[in-house]
């Protein structure tokens, strides 16, 4: 029996949240001696902190957190993460996708063998064409930093060793992927299938270009593949001019006739044109994250706190 902290990211899902915590309390004892729900509210547009107030009262297992503005989903994990007290840690979302019956697998299989992060991977996502689409963009950028067969697994369904984030605990940059922080701790990582089910009540806030953004913010914030294949490009193109360059000077030579001029001269800058933008544009990207992290602009800011059990029983 192990000790749990069930990090969820709540963000205007005042429908999801009683019946998700009816489902964890059933779940979590099978494999849990004591364990607690911190749902950290992502400043949600609806009721869900009047939802997280109320919850918190009638179970002690459960913590909320209020953050200051809307961060995004892997900014209120990590306020999470680093608020969890116990020695396994699970994050799930919010709309009740993830099903709770599942985490006693995850961490069977996180016992079986020298694990310390099991991913939940959905048989079948049940989102939207453009979600899915998105999701695998954001797979693609997370291989640079995780290795293809682990990335094509991750899903938001986690469980790992409290141990793990000991290796970000100073991070603070605004840019978040949770996935790219564990492997900063770990290279031993599983995943078990399970169900996907559709979404229970409202929409995704997931959009198309959040995800997208996201996945350009892990590999500009979190890789160096952008910069290598910016380098790569320049030599490559470089090595195309020297190629021109002797084609034209060689006929010049040998034929005595010079090469049409305006447009193939106008072809050559601008294939050279664009590379410079390019590049630039991807160092630009770069400094731009030096820029936020001199800032020291934080990763997330608490407003409140529901009250603990402690603070009710002095």
């Amino acid at each position: 029996m192990r000790t749990c902290s069930v990090v969820v990211p709540v963000y205007n899902s005042e429908e999801t949240l009683p019946p998700l915590l009816e489902r964890l309390a059933a779940a979590l004892p099978a494999f849990s001696s004591a364990y607690e729900v911190i749902l950290v509210n992502d400043a949600s547009r609806d009721n869900s902190w009047a939802v997280i107030e109320a919850l918190a009262r009638q179970r002690p297992q459960v913590r909320g957190i209020h953050l200051m503005r809307n961060y995004g989903q892997h900014n209120a994990l990590l306020c999470g993460i680093r608020a969890a007290r116990y020695e396994l840690i699970i994050t799930l979302d919010d709309d009740l996708q993830h099903p709770p019956e599942a985490l006693a697998a995850l961490v069977a299989k996180l016992d079986e063998g020298p694990y310390d992060v099991v991913y939940g991977t959905p048989l079948r996502e049940q989102h939207g064409f453009w979600r899915d689409i998105a999701s695998q963009v954001t797979k693609l950028a997370l291989q640079s930093a995780m290795g293809a067969e682990t990335a094509r697994k991750v899903s938001a369904l986690r469980v790992f060793r409290a141990q793990v984030r000991d290796a970000f605990a100073s991070y603070s940059a605004p840019f978040v992927s949770i996935d790219v922080l564990l492997t900063w701790g770990t290279t031993c990582f599983a995943a078990v299938p399970v169900e996907h089910a559709p979404r229970a009540a409202g929409r995704s806030n997931y959009t198309f270009r959040k995800l997208v953004t996201h996945a350009l913010n892990m590999m500009t914030g979190f890789s160096v593949v952008p910069l290598q294949l910016a380098s790569l490009l320049g030599f490559g193109l470089a090595l195309f001019s020297v190629v021109v360059l002797v084609y034209v000077v060689g006929r010049y030579l040998l034929e005595g006739t010079p090469v049409p001029g305006f447009p193939f001269l106008a072809s050559i800058i601008g294939i050279f044109s664009g590379a410079q933008l390019l590049a630039l544009g991807v160092i630009g990207e770069y400094l731009a994250r030096m820029h936020f992290r001199v800032m020291d602009k934080p990763s997330y800011v608490v407003r409140e706190t529901t009250p603990s059990a402690d603070d009710l029983n002095p």
